[in-house]
């Protein structure tokens, strides 16, 4: 009998996943647990292992479609073998509907003209979901009777006015080949909160330099300490998150959300972390961050970037971050304006450390800077108290034992 593989739920929030690549075709067989395809849902990305040894005999959703969690998205079986396939409501052909059920309509509650408005009850439950009007619904079936196909076309958008710039870029390329990649599963979530942040939020964002000479020191020592007994080690960004964490205690009002035009200030500090991924970028969430020490705040940051690299981590364990942190120095770059995970009120850049001669007194010394860049929204607070924020940031990198004390 044909084993049905399904798109898994990965997490409680999910409620679409999306297949990206088929990694194999209808007719070609599978061993159990080999890699059969890969989905996507809004923030993780995997690769779907076949479940029995067998055939790909049906292929149900194709790459780029998007299904609920629960749908079967293809059958393995033994060659040649029948199988039944339950095509879901969205899918339904009119020609496919038995003739009684053809014949049945359905009447709108409310008649300005006085006439029935005729709908098949496939057209009708779309309708309904989709909150459609019947009425405004011009139908193309027999007797002018509103069909499935007439609701998905007044399902789709108007088309948007035409964008002059847009079509001069057009017509410009209209020689050019150019690869045309398809928006969808993480990339598109990442495109529309990026845009909706902009659009939502009044960001500014104020650029500080630390010295941290001392606390590169310091955070060798002890990661000298840590590998005598173990692997891990300390680095640069466990100590910005924990000095991020102690200035968020002494400026509450950064720890904060910006909703319904309300000011909601949080006493839990749960630092989100981004972590770039291949195809795109997570924020996994520390939790009560402000009960961590430096070394529990390190290894659950570590742990929490290892799942989400694996694609593990849970879409829970990426949701209700209060204040975020995004480190760029590893691809050299130093100041630059990163754009809030609304609707936090701040988000702080690390950028690459450099060196520069500094004079100390009448002595010319070396020195080690971190660039920091914090975003925050000019609704909730001003240049003033943002500043203050960053200068109690500062103060901890420049000052590290009162990190780790």
């Amino acid at each position: 009998m044909a084993v049905e593989v399904v798109m898994p739920k990965l997490g409680m929030a999910m409620k679409e996943g999306t297949v990206s690549l088929w990694s194999k075709e209808v007719g070609d067989p599978v061993e159990k647990g080999e890699a059969i395809a890969s989905i996507n849902s809004e923030k993780i990305e995997m690769d779907i292992e076949s479940p029995a040894e067998g055939t790909i005999l049906n292929i149900a959703v194709q790459e780029g479609q998007g299904v609920t969690p629960g749908t079967v998205i293809c059958y393995i079986g033994n060659p040649n073998e029948k199988i039944m396939i339950d095509e879901p409501v969205a899918k339904e052909n009119e020609q496919e509907i038995p003739e009684q059920e053809k014949l049945k309509t359905t009447e709108s509650p409310i008649l300005p003209r006085g006439e029935r408005v005729m709908i098949t009850p496939v057209a009708r439950k779309m309708a309904q979901a989709a909150n459609l009007d019947i009425e405004k619904i011009q139908g193309t079936g027999p007797g002018g009777r509103i069909t499935k196909d007439d609701v998905q076309k007044a399902m789709k958008p108007d088309p948007k006015p035409e964008n002059k710039e847009e079509s001069i870029f057009v017509q410009a390329h209209s020689v050019d080949k150019a690869q045309e990649i398809p928006v969808n599963g993480m990339r598109k979530i990442i495109a529309t909160r990026m845009q909706n942040s902009l659009q939502t939020s009044a960001q500014l964002t104020l650029t500080m330099k630390a010295d941290i000479t001392d606390l590169i020191i310091l955070q060798k020592q002890a990661t000298e300490i840590l590998q005598k007994h173990e692997s891990s080690k300390l680095t640069i960004t466990d100590f910005v998150a924990k000095a991020v964490v102690l200035s968020l205690k002494e400026h509450p009002k950064m720890n904060s959300a910006y909703v319904d035009d309300k000011i909601h200030l949080f006493e839990p500090i749960h630092l989100g972390v981004a972590v770039a991924l291949e195809k795109g970028l997570v924020v996994p969430v520390i939790r009560n961050a402000e009960a961590c020490t430096l070394r529990q705040l390190a290894d659950k940051g570590k742990e929490l970037a290892k799942r989400a690299r694996d694609s593990q981590l849970p879409s829970e364990n990426m949701q209700g971050s209060t204040f975020t942190i995004s480190n760029l120095g590893a691809f050299g770059v130093e100041h630059f304006t990163p754009i809030l995970n609304t609707p936090e009120t701040g988000i702080l850049g690390i950028g690459s450390a450099f060196d520069t001669p500094l004079y100390i007194g009448d002595e010319l010394e070396r020195r080690t800077f971190l660039p920091l860049s914090l975003t925050f929204d000019h609704r909730v607070l001003d240049g003033a108290p943002a500043s203050a924020f960053l200068q109690t940031i500062k103060r901890y990198l420049e000052e590290p034992l009162t990190v780790i004390l």
